[in-house]
């Protein structure tokens, strides 16, 4: 949470300094955007002892970079609903950093914003919302298992930069609840691990 308050205060300074820049006229256009985005998907990696074994035996996911794509609509200049979606994503899982795995998840994420300055070139939001995950194809060493889905929620902040009436660039940060419980074959639960990934994106968007 102090990361997500850093960063807001960040973008209201960003948001000040761009007062001036030029606006566009939203009148012709649509309530609907899309964006594509790079993600680096960085999970906090947060687990309960595996068995209660030891300090060290703990497990973690890997960092990825992963595509990204997202359908906006405005409700009002101000108000959008975010959908952000990708393919089933593969991950590697670590026990104490040796490799025991991998499963895949495919995580879509649906968030209302709030946009400061829509009209403006520099348009700095805020946003908050719910985050399903899938989670399938679990090879893990000793016939573990995974929960098969987590729901969780999900912070936002970023900004759209206006290249024209149409085109933009956008920075995105997301913060993303996600936890699977870890089990034996038998049921028997072993850890949980709550990923809790920050997602940071780069990409272009195209306002309809």
């Amino acid at each position: 949470m102090k990361k997500i308050v850093t960063l807001t205060a960040a973008v209201a300074a960003l948001a000040s300094s761009f007062a001036a820049a030029p606006v566009f006229a939203q009148e012709a256009q649509s309530p609907w955007l899309v964006r594509v985005r790079a993600v680096n998907l960085s999970p906090d990696n947060k687990s309960d002892q595996v068995g209660g074994t030891g300090a060290s035996d703990r497990i973690s996911i890997n960092n990825k970079v992963i595509p990204e794509f997202d359908v906006s609509y405005f409700f009002t200049p101000n108000i959008a609903a975010e959908l952000v979606l990708t393919y089933p994503q593969k991950q590697d899982v670590r026990l104490d950093g040796n490799k025991i795995g991998t499963f895949k998840h495919l995580p879509p994420t649906l968030t209302l914003q709030y946009h400061f300055m829509p009209e403006a070139a520099f348009s700095p939001y805020v946003g908050a919302g719910i985050n399903y995950t899938r989670i399938s194809s679990v090879n893990l060493a000793n016939g573990l298992q995974l929960d098969s889905s987590s729901v969780g929620g999900a912070l936002q902040i970023g900004a759209d930069y206006k290249i024209n009436k149409n085109w933009l660039i956008n920075f995105d940060i997301k913060k993303v609840q996600i936890s699977s419980d870890v089990k034996t074959a038998s049921g028997t639960k072993v850890s949980n691990v709550k990923i809790d990934p920050w997602l940071i994106g780069v990409g272009v968007g195209y306002r309809f």
